[in-house]
């Protein structure tokens, strides 16, 4: 398994010497709004876009702090995690709503989108400049000019969503005056997003082997679909969803208890996935992959010490699942009960049949931790390393398309969009089952309301912990609890939500370096 794995994995190392030198820590440059060409390291077009899949998976975007609290922290399953002390002034921020521009978390998520952003802005620049020049350029970097626009529209996507109105910056950048531009409406942003997504579905359906992890047809399809969904604007969301279906490319065959273990990386489960691997070196570095799961691991003391606990689930997490889900036991770690694959968390005693951990769950700002985000123990061994550098960060799964594709069908309605909702609703739930038919019964509802709430229930713990459920409930506008005879209990609003909570502010430090010309949200003004 270790020797397929990084078999998988080496077209990460070929380009790690261009990508690595591109992957800077942005606290330490100028805010955006002013890098110029001179940032971007790389000569070919391969190369470039080979250093966007690193900048993909940094800790400010995707496998650290600053993404999980934009992402995950904001969700009612989700807590900020570690020590209730360790952090403990993004708590008011992102669990209970009291947005401040000055939380030190903003700034990096914004300026590694706009970093992404830059860097594909620059091979896109290059290469119109070659096409002007006469040049003819081939199918290869064609496609390196999609996957620049594939990353491109992921960041105005990330952006759009957390702030609303951002800078729109869609050329390269030759001096810092150009990039310090206002702010550009939703709608621009997100008819940038849509030419950019239309242009990566010219991406092949697959890959050569070598290249496994490289962004497809269906990667940009799918995300594209997420777009959609985020406007409600169901047919189109529908069509996307169906186009990825309607590949062949991609089923539910793999288990649900193998998806997010090693052994499921690059699955017919995957849509995108962040390739990641590491080194046998001691000590293990992240250079190749990414602190997804060392942020999120258990935090403890010697071996029992796989990370630092940063995101973790709240309680009631628990009676989201129906009886008897399987998918419970492979969204949590719990700290007594003991978990396949391998052992879970032991409580501080020690007595429990597996003892692999022994930490204690008191004093953390959480109840569970993210089984999603766990690595192996023989890898852990084969690596010399408790941190997880080589675990892929599952971006887009299948199933998330097949609910996409359900919620759409379902919001549409009619009878036979109905029929078709309940059939993708079942595909789920069946792989979910497996072979135990006394749990997860078929939903045969056809009221369209029950079954939009079905269909949303599904999303929740089907991708409970992953990056899109505060996103869901935004669009979905729903902060009730299901079935609240009064409506009165609420999933966001007890946290403190309220309607200006949907966007974030900008971040402070980047208003400041406009000089004036970028405007604060204005729930947010001074």
């Amino acid at each position: 398994m270790k020797t397929i794995i990084r078999n998988l994995k080496l077209w990460i190392i070929a380009v790690a010497a261009v990508a690595s030198a591109a992957c800077s820590d942005l606290l330490d440059q100028r805010p955006q709004g002013q890098w110029t060409i001179d940032d971007i390291e790389g000569g070919a077009y391969f190369s470039q876009v080979m250093a966007l899949y690193t900048k993909a998976r940094h800790y400010n975007i995707t496998s650290g702090i600053p993404a999980f609290a934009v992402h995950y922290y904001r969700s009612e399953d989700s807590r900020k995690g570690s020590t209730t002390t360790d952090g403990a002034e993004h708590v008011p921020m992102y669990e209970n709503f009291q947005y401040s521009a000055a939380n030190s978390l903003l700034n990096p998520y914004w300026t590694q989108n706009y970093e992404i952003i830059n860097a594909a802005n620059t091979v896109l620049d290059q290469m119109q400049k070659a096409q002007e020049a006469g040049e003819q350029l081939d199918e290869a970097e064609l496609q390196c000019g999609m996957e620049a626009r594939f990353f491109r529209g992921w960041c105005y996507f990330n952006l759009v969503r957390a702030f609303g109105e951002v800078p729109l910056v869609d050329f390269a950048i030759t001096n810092s005056d150009e990039a310090n531009i206002p702010k550009s409406s939703v709608d621009k942003i997100y008819e940038l997003i849509d030419a950019d997504l239309t242009a990566a579905e010219g991406l092949p359906r697959r890959w050569e082997s070598k290249y496994i992890g490289r962004v497809t047809y269906g990667a940009a399809r799918a995300l594209h679909a997420k777009t959609y969904g985020q406007r409600g604007l169901w047919s189109q969301m529908y069509q996307a969803a169906k186009n990825v279906i309607d590949t062949r490319v991609y089923n539910l065959d793999t288990p649900f208890d193998e998806i997010f273990r090693e052994e499921g990386e690059n699955s017919s489960e995957s849509v995108w996935e962040l390739q990641c691997t590491a080194t046998v070196a001691q000590p293990a570095t992240n250079d190749l992959g990414s602190q997804f799961c060392q942020v999120q691991g258990c935090r403890g003391s010697g071996t029992s010490n796989l990370g630092w606990g940063w995101h973790m689930a709240d309680q009631s997490i628990v009676d989201v699942f129906e009886e008897g889900d399987p998918r419970r036991d492979e969204t949590l770690l719990y700290f007594s009960t003991p978990s396949k694959p391998w052992p879970a968390i032991a409580p501080a005693t020690g007595n429990a049949p597996f003892n692999e951990f022994l930490v204690s769950q008191d004093g953390l700002d959480g109840d569970y931790y993210n089984k999603k985000a766990y690595c192996s123990p023989k890898l852990r061994e084969y690596y010399g390393s408790n941190d997880g550098f080589w675990y892929n960060i599952r971006m887009i799964r299948y199933s998330d398309v097949v609910l996409m594709a359900a919620e759409a069908a379902c919001e549409m309605g009619g009878e036979a969009m109905i029929e078709e909702a309940l059939d993708y609703l079942e595909q789920v739930r069946a792989r979910a089952r497996g072979t135990n038919t006394n749990v997860l019964p078929k939903v045969t509802t056809t009221n369209q309301l029950e079954l939009c709430k079905a269909i949303h229930h599904e999303r929740h713990v089907e991708l409970a912990l992953e990056f899109d459920r505060f996103y869901d409930l935004v669009r979905w506008q729903e902060f009730s609890i299901a079935g609240a005879e009064d409506g009165a209990s609420a999933v966001l609003g007890n946290k403190g939500y309220t309607a200006k909570n949907k966007y974030l502010p900008l971040p402070q430090e980047q208003v400041d370096a406009s000089n004036g010309v970028l405007v604060q949200n204005p729930d947010y003004a001074n």
